[in-house]
């Protein structure tokens, strides 16, 4: 199956360069003088002079090729999303358009890598993370897979950075946030289509999405707004439902606000550690995973009056530590006692969005999580200095009701119509984990139900888009968590073989990792009640209650 490129409106020629290899302590190719042209035997590679055709409603301000050696690659920025090495990354060529709007003064940056020799034939985009469009890591990575890769940094900063986000007056940057929410994904796609059709003498025979957090929400923007783009998404813990999740997440501290009521990380700990006792066993076995979190009654009043040790002194647990799990496992409700959100899932960590530090009084006060935090201070409050930390119930309910109305537009990312992109023949998966501790798994559920509420129920939904709910799994699969979604994915796109599960590596709260076959929803993986453990074998997928 082959998609349209693009609508040709300019081109620019390329300016071709040469580099030195980098080294892994090296943050910079070194630029040499002269043209660069190679040739990779039987595959017609030229990474040199060509023209770039600008997508609609922009124009190309500068294009480069560059001939890079294999060597190792230090990924530019601050950690956690750069300042780490990505090594054994294959010759390729380096192509970098920057786009411009005409008249918004942005400048959007989509790189291009395409391997020398090897190229597997496919085209993948990566998205981002918080608040950055792109992942150059991850496009080194995928380059050492044989994919020709690309990105785009929106013409915003790293993902720690959001001083794009207000202009010199104090209004919203809506270029930028326009770049950042949808546009430049798009963009990036037509781009790379047509450099990769100019490298290799040929276009792609097939093109795949492939991004977590934000990138699972630039996925489906993608899906929902641009269904022609990519053959397949695959779109892992997604920043869906933007407005809501993002501004529900401050809830944990809204709630410790408002009760003066500050658990610290060891008693958070022995709420979480009771909650997977009762309910681990639930899914046939004791294993250190509860399968199926939605089942899992633990009320965190049952832990009033227990002792924990913590720092070596011992602690009991009060009736004000409880009712504050409660509300954030319960989740956000507004000033009427209306559910607003999904809370926190049942056996993720508090660590995040429950933190609490020590004041300058020397007691206890909140300490919110970057990512929320700035979306309600910079673009919802448009106060960079607004204090999140001090949100009561009734600022919480109005400040949720706002960000709805003036943003869901723009990145909301809910529109459940997906017709379009299963008219055009994609392919969609999701993988998220149970245990999430930034993105609530019940909104990507609720996404998902929705989708079925609108095109026809489940079975028809599944014939081009299936959710995988992964037990233990934290956000991104930061702590060993593992699937085999991309090949899954390809199985699907190119061969028409539908995943009925992912084959995955689980953490487990006993420290250990096991193998499992992740069902896809509504599925849940059940024991058997027989056999070994450690086998996924062992395990069936089954409706769950």
């Amino acid at each position: 199956m082959k998609r349209r490129l693009l609508t040709v409106v300019a081109a620019v020629p390329v300016a071709a360069a040469a580099y030195l290899p980098v080294s892994a302590s090296a943050d910079t190719y070194n630029a040499l003088n002269g043209s660069a042209a190679s040739k990779a035997t039987g595959t017609g590679f030229t990474c040199s002079s060509f023209t770039v055709p600008a997508p609609e409603g922009t124009a190309v301000e500068s294009v480069t090729a560059v001939d890079v050696p294999a060597g190792s690659y230090l990924v530019p920025g601050p950690p956690p999303l750069g300042g780490y090495s990505v090594p054994d990354v294959p010759a390729h060529c380096e192509v970098t358009v920057t786009l411009t709007h005409p008249g918004a003064d942005d400048h959007a940056k989509v790189s291009v890598w395409l391997p020398s020799a090897g190229w597997n034939g496919r085209f993948q985009a990566v998205g981002g993370a918080a608040y950055q469009a792109g992942d150059l890591g991850a496009v080194a990575a995928q380059v050492k897979q044989g994919y020709a890769v690309a990105t785009t940094d929106a013409g915003v900063s790293n993902g720690l950075d959001v001083s794009w986000a207000l202009q010199a007056d104090g209004t919203l940057n809506k270029a930028l946030l326009e770049n950042f929410s949808s546009r430049s994904a798009h963009e990036m796609a037509l781009v790379a289509k047509q450099v990769i059709a100019d490298v290799y003498g040929k276009p792609a025979d097939y093109s795949y999405w492939n991004g977590c957090s934000t990138g699972g929400r630039q996925g489906y923007m993608e899906a929902q707004r641009y269904p022609t783009d990519f053959d397949g998404i695959n779109a892992d813990a997604p920043g869906i439902n933007w407005n809501q999740f993002e501004v529900a997440t401050l809830w944990p501290q809204v709630v410790m606000n408002e009760t003066k009521t500050y658990p610290t990380t060891c008693e958070f700990d022995a709420f979480n550690t009771a909650a997977v006792k009762a309910c681990d066993k639930l899914d046939g076995i004791t294993d250190g995973l509860i399968g199926n979190p939605d089942r899992c009654d633990f009320d965190p009043r049952r832990l009033i009056g227990t002792k924990v040790v913590c720092d070596g002194k011992e602690i009991t647990i009060t009736a004000a530590d409880a009712e504050v799990v409660r509300k954030i496992w319960d989740g956000p409700r507004d000033t009427h006692g209306k559910r607003l959100w999904y809370g926190l899932p049942v056996g993720a960590t508090f660590d995040y969005l429950a933190a609490s530090t020590t004041g300058a009084d020397g007691n206890p006060v909140g300490s919110p999580f970057f990512v929320p935090s700035v979306w309600v201070s910079t673009f919802v409050k448009k106060q960079p200095a607004f204090n999140t930390a001090d949100l009561t119930y009734a600022q919480f309910d109005q400040i949720f009701q706002q960000a709805r109305a003036e943003f869901d537009q723009t990145i909301g990312t809910r529109d459940a119509d997906l017709s379009a992109f299963r008219d055009a023949g994609g392919k969609l998966i999701t993988w998220h984990g149970d245990s999430d501790q930034l993105i609530p798994t019940a909104g990507t559920v609720d996404y998902r139900e929705r989708v079925e509420a609108r095109m026809g129920g489940s079975k028809k939904v599944d014939d081009f888009y299936r959710v995988f709910l992964a037990p233990g799994v934290d956000h991104c699969g930061l702590t060993n968590g593992r699937s085999d979604d991309m090949a899954a994915l390809t199985a699907w796109v190119e061969q028409g073989k539908a995943p009925a599960v992912l084959h995955a590596t689980l953490p487990t709260t006993t420290g250990k990792t096991v193998t499992r076959d992740v069902c896809h929803y509504p599925m849940v993986s059940r024991y058997t009640g027989h056999g070994d453990p450690a086998d996924p074998a062992s395990f069936r997928c089954v409706t769950q209650h």
